[in-house]
């Protein structure tokens, strides 16, 4: 990677500048609306008004669609990555166009995108059960690892055809659900049923079914913390419903305070708002913090005694890098403090996109659902069904996941070096940019207790403030931008997950690899120097 020149990125700040949606203040907190539409034509010289002319006629228009879709959006793959892949475009094309070589993409959890190698015996198996044929090759025994050829058997002989290409029951293959709930109830020390295991193409459908089941007008809301990663509000707006924010307190490392939400339940039910659901995500994103024991008992008690489905995104339970925090499910909580199937309605998220797997790209995941009635039950298969069934490999997977190898499998040992290389590796490089960015003027940042990110906090210039008040952006939206054309770095304005009003922040992940983090960190620390010198009060 080549480092840009100070001077040269000053330059850039000055004239990096481009028209950009208006800030929306939304829910009590901030939201900055990117026009993905017009953003997407960016580098064309063929003007976007003209396009839209070209299209009079046709039946549809911006006017004509299902409002829902024109509320809802999603920070993390808006506006400043569609600017990312342009400027990826046009290094492409033209070498040495840009101070940098290379985009790096930093605001998004995608591992191997960055460089992460996916665990072999995880690949080993899937490899084994695409193409079945080869298990009784003489030559397999010498390529894969003897537990990965088993487990593939295992696993062949429980699809139907033993087919990966075949469609399967919309919950899931039987016997995979039946190794996950296994891997629960290892996990937990508390009983789990696979009849309660719904496998899903990632997290995000599983959400998306929840939403769909709970909201039925824009009267039901939806409890988010705010910064919340942008998947539920995308979702709660889609499917109609209304997001009832909860502030995580960045002064006590993004503690959730239950004294809060009470607070906030009255208010919205004194508007007229019918609050359903809770959600936590836990460890956070975009806020990377665990939460203790003790808070969580105190979330389940607030949603048993509100009558609130308690939904826990619990996609980072490996993602936990600090010694005094540990996970602890919300199932595992509820359970050890007595409540048992029809005390508490709970649905807990896990996916294979995270952790040290980072399969991203394989889209699988799976909820479990307790608490739930046999009729409510009939109904979220009755969603599940809709959509036929999540992709087998997904499947597989998911199962992996929770039993991997264990001790005296002919794998554990590569296995284990492969898992905790990768999660110690995550550890020193969220210390390392955590350092960096609190070495910075005006930016503060929070320890990465889990996940996959940090989420400074940044006191802007007022003169940086106005500028972006000139073209009509979000100023953190604005110093993201900038910092896309002067280094290459795509990070995330924290308007785009919620935020206190009057506060500015934004989110990168930690998972470039560990030799490109120190020249990560040189391009962040002389890009911000310049931008802080550029509009000095």
């Amino acid at each position: 990677m080549r480092r840009f020149v100070a001077n040269k990125a000053k330059t850039l700040i000055k004239t990096s500048v481009f028209s950009s949606s208006s800030l929306q203040n939304r829910n009590k907190f901030q939201s900055c609306s990117s026009s993905l539409t017009s953003s997407r034509f960016l580098g064309s010289s063929y003007s976007f008004s003209s396009m839209v002319d070209d299209y009079k006629h046709t039946p549809l228009s911006r006017d004509t669609l299902n409002p829902k879709v024109l509320k809802c959006e999603y920070a993390v793959r808006g506006e400043i990555v569609t600017l990312a892949q342009k400027l990826q475009q046009e290094l492409q094309e033209k070498p040495g166009s840009h101070p940098f070589d290379d985009i790096i993409y930093c605001n998004i959890g995608n591992p191997q995108s960055l460089g992460q190698q996916p665990i072999t015996f995880f690949r080993e198996v899937l490899a084994l059960c695409d193409h079945p044929a080869i298990l009784d090759k003489s030559e397999t025994q010498g390529l894969f690892s003897a537990d990965s050829i088993e487990r593939a058997y295992q696993i062949v002989d429980q699809i139907p055809g033993r087919a990966t290409g075949a469609y399967s029951h919309s919950q899931g293959i039987k016997g995979l659900r039946d190794t996950i709930a296994a891997g629960i109830e290892t996990r937990d020390g508390f009983p789990a049923n696979s009849d309660d295991i719904f496998l899903t193409d990632g997290a995000s459908p599983a959400v998306h079914m929840m939403m769909q089941l709970l909201i039925r007008s824009e009267n039901d809301g939806i409890f988010c913390p705010i910064p919340q990663y942008p998947l539920y509000s995308a979702s709660i707006a889609l499917h109609g419903g209304t997001l009832v924010p909860y502030y995580l307190d960045e002064a006590t490392g993004w503690g959730l305070e239950v004294s809060d939400l009470k607070e906030q339940l009255e208010k919205a039910r004194s508007q007229g708002t019918n609050v359903r659901a809770l959600v936590v995500i836990n460890p956070g994103n975009p806020t990377g913090q665990v939460l203790s024991e003790d808070n969580q008992q105190a979330i389940v008690e607030f949603c048993r005694q509100e009558g609130l489905v308690l939904l826990a995104d619990e996609v980072y339970q490996e993602n936990v890098y600090v010694p005094d925090k540990q996970f602890h499910s919300f199932k595992k909580v509820a359970r050890a403090m007595g409540y048992g199937e029809n005390d508490i309605p709970l649905v807990s998220f896990q996916s294979v996109s995270k952790g040290y797997y980072g399969e991203c790209g394989k889209r699988g995941g799976y909820m479990e659902v307790t608490g739930f009635s046999p009729e409510i039950r009939e109904q979220i298969y009755k969603v599940a069904s809709v959509n036929l069934c999540s992709n087998i490999s997904g499947q597989i997977l998911a199962s992996l996941v929770m039993s991997p190898p264990k001790v005296g499998d002919e794998s554990y040992e590569s296995y284990s070096a492969e898992k905790d290389g990768i999660l110690s590796s995550m550890a020193r490089r969220a210390k390392t940019i955590e350092e960096a960015l609190n070495s910075l003027e005006g930016v503060t940042c929070n320890r990465t207790e889990g996940a996959m990110y940090l989420f400074p906090s940044i006191q802007l210039p007022q003169k940086a403030i106005e500028a972006a008040e000139a073209v009509h952006t979000a100023p953190d939206t604005f110093y993201c931008r900038n910092l896309l054309n002067a280094t290459g770095i795509v990070a995330v304005p924290g308007s785009g997950f919620g935020q206190v009003p009057g506060t500015w922040h934004f989110r990168c992940t930690i998972l470039p690899q560990e030799d490109k983090i120190p020249a990560i960190v040189d391009r962040l620390t002389e890009f911000h120097k310049g931008f802080m010198d550029q509009y000095r009060d």
